[in-house]
This record gives structure tokens, sequence and C-alpha cells, in this order.
């Protein structure tokens, strides 16, 4: 949610910190500020709205060469210019900017208020940084100060800091939320983000939890939890800047649906033997499973959907989805032959990681499926299974929900074949399947006349059986996050059940069709008491044929196996929430309210 970008070296830095905060623009925001330190005094910017603002706000004579940024999405204290990022403490001498939760906020205030510090915003933030002021003026140094301040702190954070008493350094800490340091020629970044640091390095360093780090010209010292010097070796992010830029196309939302075919052909790529036709993942499992519980948020979590219908299909496991929200809170009955798998494209969604701690903690195998490497997620389980969608910048998920499909297909092939079975076919199908996404893409135009009748609607229905019912879901997600429609998805079966109190003739209603004869029977008999109430089909599907004689608007699409087809139908639905957004002229890229990565409960 909120990006963090700090810089110290021989450049402006004002300018590369705006360079990092555009950078992370598609995390999502309400306000923006810059701290450096000139004159011996703290210099601050900060709006409330978007970066361009600040940008126009900034001291073109701010020569300073070292800072730090932020982009507020607001959870603690309303939106204000008041409660923009950077905080600064009760003397004005230290600056902070911080994602997270500070959740002992009110018993800590009035510890600090009873000892004289004053507050002046409403944020949890402020507590951070008139603790380390408390410390630092009462004689700790700036790394003992930051400690003392975390271990009293209760709950998830990361910030980095600066202060007008030392223009030379800026010092850093997290625990459980994203924060990584870069490291230049002769000069070091801060981020909460690898997509702020990809213009200036590729070289980055990763912290663990309660790690102090103090960054200044001459290199990075780091303190670990114990308080004990440690040295952190640097990694070397293979995303290409480029990748993470627009090119040809209007939006980042378009570009990435478009990018499918490539991010399925490198997820699928170096997994399979072409000749024996069988996987070859770089994961390892255990050898007794007993049973899989799969936890993710959102887009992610209707993956987990579909993969339970592969894996109890194709390697007979029994299979459960939590929302990862929900999980922790429910008490779950887990076994020592469990194996929990999290499902996440940044790796940083806070409710998913707890899940995955708490797994971990009553001794389960961990399993992560996610999209960035050395993220959060991938340093905390047991084996990552990596998506290849390289970086979405759209906050609306797209080519990350389709890598992950394809991710959990190659995870239940190769527990089934674990098991004994061999699957030529489904592997046979699966290196196809780039050509008919990049066959069902290239008939995208023929969707204008959906987009007329969607736009104009108020509400809109989704319906599907069996492994297309998570695609239901989905389809419903996009039109909602990206239009601002209404949208349900409802297994079809259960229309009747509720739903077909809302159809009438303003009522678009989607049917989402697989391959397999007796469901799209029972789904042509739940369209039909749509059509007979007045509402307008839209049907999605591999066989047209199978649903003659009623009176919709037929999408069809290329065929493939059962298992596949979902990742197939989901293409279409994506471009029309996307052809939608922009008819009605909406951020399609940044959609109000909605961050790309969720690092706060």
């Amino acid at each position: 949610m909120c990006g963090i970008v700090g810089y110290i070296g021989s450049r402006r830095a004002a300018d590369l910190l705006l360079a990092g905060l555009r950078a992370l623009e598609y995390r999502g925001y309400d306000s923006a500020g810059i701290a450096t330190v000139v004159g011996g005094k703290l210099q601050l910017f900060k709006v409330q709205g978007k970066i361009a603002a600040l940008e126009a706000k900034v001291d073109r004579d701010d020569n300073s060469n070292c800072g730090i940024g932020h982009t507020r999405w607001a959870t603690h204290g309303k939106v204000s210019l008041r409660n923009a990022h950077p905080i600064v403490d009760y003397k004005g001498q230290i600056a902070v900017v911080h994602n997270g939760i500070v959740e002992n906020f009110l018993s800590l205030r009035k510890s600090l208020e009873y000892k004289g510090v004053s507050f002046s915003t409403d944020t949890d933030t402020e507590i951070i940084v008139n603790l380390i002021a408390y410390n630092l003026y009462n004689g700790e140094s700036i790394e003992r100060a930051v400690k003392l301040a975390i271990d009293s702190i209760e709950g998830y954070f990361a910030f980095a800091a600066i202060t007008s008493l030392n223009a030379e350094s800026i010092v850093v800490s997290k625990r459980g939320a994203p924060l990584i340091l870069g490291i230049g020629e002769g000069e070091f970044f801060v981020a909460s983000d690898a997509m702020a640091l990809l213009p200036f390095t590729r070289r980055v360093v990763y912290l663990e939890d309660d790690d102090i780090a103090i960054i200044s010209s001459k290199g990075i010292n780091v303190w670990d939890k114990t308080f004990k010097a440690v040295e952190r070796d640097y990694e070397v992010v293979n995303w290409d800047p480029v990748s993470a830029e627009k090119g040809s196309y209007k939006h980042f939302m378009q570009k990435e649906i478009f990018e499918q075919p490539r991010a399925v052909y490198d997820t699928i790529s170096g997994r399979i033997d072409p000749l024996d036709k069988r996987t070859i993942l770089e994961v390892e499992l255990p050898k007794e499973i007993d049973r899989i519980q799969i936890v993710a948020c959102g887009t992610s979590y209707h993956a987990g959907l579909v993969g339970k219908f592969l894996i109890e299909n194709l390697a007979g496991v029994p299979t459960e989805v939590d929302y990862a929200s929900e999980f922790r809170y429910r008490n779950p009955l887990l076994s020592d032959k469990s194996l929990l798998i999290g499902i996440t494209q940044s790796g940083e969604t806070t409710d998913t990681l707890r899940a995955v701690e708490l797994a971990r903690d009553r001794g389960l195998f961990t399993l992560a499926v996610c999209n960035v490497p050395m993220s959060q997620i991938t340093r905390i389980t047991d084996e990552t299974l990596l998506t290849h969608a390289g970086p979405e910048i759209g906050v609306a998920s797209t080519k990350a929900f389709t890598t992950q499909l394809v991710a959990l297909y190659l995870l239940a092939i190769a527990l089934g074949e674990s098991n004994g079975y061999r699957f030529p076919h489904l592997i046979e199908d699966l290196l196809h399947l780039p050509v008919l996404l990049d066959s069902c893409l290239r008939g995208i135009d023929s969707l204008d006349g959906v987009s007329d009748v969607i736009y104009r609607s108020d509400s809109a229905l989704f319906l599907g059986r069996g492994i297309n019912f998570p695609i239901a879901l989905e389809g419903a997600l996009k039109l909602k996050e990206i239009t601002y429609i209404h949208a349900e998805g409802y297994p079809a079966g259960e229309m009747k059940h509720g739903p077909i109190a809302l159809i009438d003739e303003k009522m678009p209603v989607f049917g989402i069709s697989g391959v397999e004869d007796q469901l799209n029977k029972k789904l042509k008999s739940n369209l039909q008491e749509v059509s007979t109430r007045g509402g307008k089909l839209i049907i999605v599907t591999p066989t047209p044929e199978a649903f003659s004689g009623l009176e919709a608007y037929l999408i069809p699409v290329p065929k493939s196996n059962q298992y596949l087809q979902p990742i197939v139908n989901v293409i279409p639905l994506q471009m029309i929430a996307y052809l939608v957004g922009v008819r009605l002229g909406l951020d399609v890229d940044q959609p109000r309210n909605l961050a790309k990565s969720v690092t706060v409960e």
C-alpha cells in the first residue's frame, strides 16, 4: 500500500525521490511527500493528491544529496495534508516515512505524552518518530534509539528516517512489511518495492525482520534483532526496467492483458520434459501429504479455488481454500502431514503472510506461489513456485492470475505424478496454451458490442459451473474493480436460490462455459431461465453449438481441456472490464480505493 523511497549519494536527492515515487504510483495512494536536510534543517514538501502536484511544489534550489519520500494510503488518521508523510518529531529534527500499523498506538502515545512529548497528527507513524526522538535526545545513538523504539512497538512496519542532526545518513527498519535497499555506483537507495529501484540498480539487499540499517555514502551497516552487527548479501533483480513501461499501449492493464501468452510461456518454460511429457518442478515437497490448505486474498483466492479442482482431480489430495484474512481466526484443523500453499502476486500481502506464519509455527510444510523473487513470502516458506509474469503494474491483476493458474496446473500434475499417474495429453495441451491465448487475444476487437451493453448497466451477474465457477467470481471482481459497476459471481445452479430475483431486462448475465457436455447442458438450462425473464445473456464459451437456441451474445473462445479452459475463458472477461472502464473515462490502472500490494490487515 504505502510506498517508501530513500536516496543518498552525489545526485540531487529530490529528483531521485520523485522518480522513485512515480514508479510506486501503481500501489495506490492519496497523498505524497519528501523530506531532505538543507542548511542543517529539515525541508519538507507534502501534498494531498498526485505526485505531479508534489513535483511542482518541490524547491528547485534544494540540492540536498540525501532524502526520503512517501506515497500514503490512509489507514490511521484521515486523508489530510497534516497526516501526509514524512512525519516529523516533536522537536522538528527527525522525519519518518512509514508503512504498516502500530497496534499499541494508544498506550505508547499516552506514555510519551506523560513524558512531555507532544503530538500534531492523527497517525500512528508519529509514535515511531517520537519514540526515536525521545531516545535520541536522551543520549542514545541513532541505531540504539531505533532499537529501543521498535522493541516497544507491537505490529508490523517498515520505515525510513533522516535527521537534521546528521544529514549524511538514512536509518531504516522493518518487521513484516516490505523494505529493500539498493546498491548503486557510489550511491544507495531505499524502497518498499523493487520497481522503484529498477531504473537505477538491480543489486538489492533484503532486510530481515527487526533489522536496523544505517545507509550512508560509505555503505550499509546492519544490526539484527539481537542488536548484533551483521552483513546482508545483495541479490540481483532480473526484471527488465523496460518491462515496467507501457510502450505502445494506452494503459498498463491493456499491456498486461496482451502479455499473457508470453507470461504463460515463461511460467511453463523449463518445467516440462517435452520428450517424456513429465513435469520438472524446482520444488521439493514432502513425500506424504494427506491434505492441502490454500490461503490467499482477492484474485489469488480465485486462483486457489481453481487450484482445488486441479489438485483434487489430478492428484487425489483433499484440498481446502480459505481467505487468508479469515484463516488464522478460525482455529483451523491441520495435521503434521498437511501442506499449506500461500498464493500472492506481490509476496507481501499481510493477511497471507500471517496465515503462512501460523502454519509454519504449527510445523506444517509451506509453499509459496508468487510472482516476485525474494519477496517476503518466498523467505518464510519452505519452497517457492515462482510465476514468471514479470512486473504487473495495473492494480487489477490479469497476467499474474493466469500464471498462477498455470503454476497450480503444473503443481497438480507433479503431485499426481508422484502418486504414480501420468498425464502426457494434459502436458501437451499446456505446451499449446500460449498459442490458444494469442488466438483469443486476436479476436478481442469483437468485444466492443458487449461493452456497449455493460457500460449502461448498474449491475451484472456472472454464472459458472465446476472449475469455471471461480472464473465467474474473477470476472465479477474485475468488473467491480475497474468500472465500479456492481457485479456478483455465482455457481449457476445457485441462481434460483436468490439471485434470480434480480433478473430483468436491464440485467446483463454472463455465462462462463467449460468443455464438459453434462455441465454445459446444466448451464444452458440455468441461462434459459435468465432469458425467459428478459435478462441480457452474454456467454463465453469454447462450444458455441452447445448454446444454440438461446437469445444471447456469444463470445467464442479457443477450446482446450477442461482444466486449462478457465485460463482461456478469463481473457475476454478481463478485456470487457478494461473496455468498459476506458469507455467510462476511469483510471483503469489505478482504480479508486484500491492498492496493488495490501500490506496492512
